[in-house]
C-alpha cells in the first residue's frame, strides 16, 4: 500500500493521542528507577510498559528503530509487529528511556520518545553515528550539511533577521565537537552545551521561547530519525549524514535498504511523509518537558510534548494526572 495513502486513511491527531498514553505509561514505569544506578532495569520497565500499551492500539505497527535486533532484544526489537493488526500500517521509532545513563544517575533530560509515520516512510537507520544539523521553521531551506558551520550560521542568521553574534547554537559537550565549539565562539555567537540526549535540543530550534537557533554535531542515527520526525511535524528543517566507521557498519546500511550510506539526507528523505507524529514524556526534568512527579493522594503527574504533522503542523505541552 502506498505510504501516503495509508496514512491519509487515519486521523493523525487521534493516533498521536493514542501514543501519548503509551509514552506516559512508559515514563511512569521507569520513574521508580531514577537515581538507582540500574539503567538496564529502568530501560526494561519502560520497554515492557510501552510494548503492552502499543499492543492495545488498533494498528499494524512495525518497529523500525527500537531496542535492537531480535537476538539482542526480547521486546520492541526491529521488525516486531505491534497493535491489534486491525488498523493503519505504521513505521514506529521508539526509545523507551532516552538517556538511560542520565536517569540511572538521577540527572536531567531523560525521557520517553516515540515517532510514527506511514509504513515505508521512516529511514531505517542502523545504530551508528550521524552528523546532524537542525533549525526551526524560519530557517527552513537555509542549511547545508556539506557547508561549514560558519557558512550555515551566516545563512541562518540572515533568515532569522539576526546578526551572527546573536545566534545560540546547541552542541553536545564532547571532545569530537571542540572544533565546532571553537568556530561558534570565534564568530562571537553563544554556545549551549548539553551532556547527553540531543532530541530535545533539535526540537528546541522549532520553539521560539526556547531561544535555540541551531543544533549541530554528531550523535546517534536512530535518534536523528526520531528528531527529524518531530522537526518535520513542526515545520523546521533537519539534515543528516550517516557515518559508518568500518565495513561492517557500511554493510549494515546496505542490508537495511540504504543504497548510498554516506549521502547527505534531507528531512524529506529521512521522513518521507508529512503525515507523521512525535510524542515525548519526561522521566526526569529536562529542556523540553518536566519529569514524572509523585504527589500526595496517590497520584502521579506526567509532562509530555506532542507534535502532529500533516496540514496543521501543531504541537502541545500536556500535563496529566494518573
Amino acid at each position: 500500500m502506498n505510504a501516503e495513502i495509508a496514512m491519509n486513511q487515519i486521523d493523525v491527531k487521534a493516533l498521536a493521542m493514542d501514543f501519548l498514553t503509551v509514552s506516559q505509561q512508559a515514563a511512569i514505569a521507569s520513574y521508580p528507577w531514577i537515581g538507582k544506578g540500574k539503567k538496564n532495569e529502568a530501560d526494561g520497565a519502560g520497554t515492557e510498559a510501552m510494548r503492552n500499551q502499543m499492543n492495545a492500539i488498533d494498528m499494524l505497527g512495525v518497529i523500525v528503530i527500537g531496542e535492537g535486533e531480535m537476538d539482542e532484544a526480547p521486546m520492541l526489537y526491529i521488525g516486531e509487529e505491534l497493535g491489534t493488526k486491525k488498523g493503519p500500517q505504521l513505521d514506529i521509532a521508539v526509545d523507551p528511556v532516552e538517556g538511560t545513563t542520565l536517569m540511572s544517575k538521577g540527572q536531567e533530560n531523560a525521557l520517553t520518545v516515540i515517532a510514527g509515520a506511514a509504513s515505508g516512510s521512516l529511514l531505517h537507520a542502523p545504530d551508528m553515528y550521524m552528523k546532524k544539523i537542525a533549525v526551526g521553521p524560519k530557517a527552513k531551506g537555509c542549511i547545508n550539511i556539506n557547508a561549514s558551520l560558519s557558512e550555515n550560521m551566516k545563512s541562518v542568521a540572515s533568515s532569522l533577521g539576526k546578526e551572527v553574534h546573536e545566534l545560540t547554537i546547541m552542541i553536545q559537550d564532547r571532545e569530537r565537537h571542540q572544533k565546532l565549539i571553537d568556530e561558534v565562539l570565534e564568530l562571537g555567537a553563544r554556545i549551549k552545551l548539553f551532556p547527553d540526549v540531543d532530541i530535545p535540543g533539535a526540537i528546541a530550534t522549532c520553539i521560539d521561547e526556547m531561544n535555540i537557533d541551531m543544533l549541530v554535531g554528531i550523535g546517534g542515527a536512530p535518534e536523528g530519525v526520531i528528531a527529524a520526525t518531530a522537526i518535520k511535524c513542526l515545520g523546521g528543517d533537519f539534515q543528516g549524514q550517516l557515518i559508518p566507521h568500518d565495513k561492517e557498519e557500511f554493510s549494515r546500511c546496505l542490508e537495511m535498504g540504504i543504497k548510498n550510506p554516506e549521502k547527505a539526507l534531507t528531512v524529506d528523505e529521512i521522513v518521507k511523509t508529512d503525515q507523521c507524529f512525535f510524542v515525548a514524556t519526561g522521566i526526569t526534568d529536562g529542556l523540553l518537558v518536566k519529569g514524572v512527579q509523585k504527589k500526595e493522594g496517590n497520584f502521579t503527574v506526567s509532562h509530555s510534548f506532542v507534535a502532529i504533522g500533516g496540514d496543521v503542523k501543531s504541537y502541545q505541552f500536556i500535563e496529566a494526572r494518573h
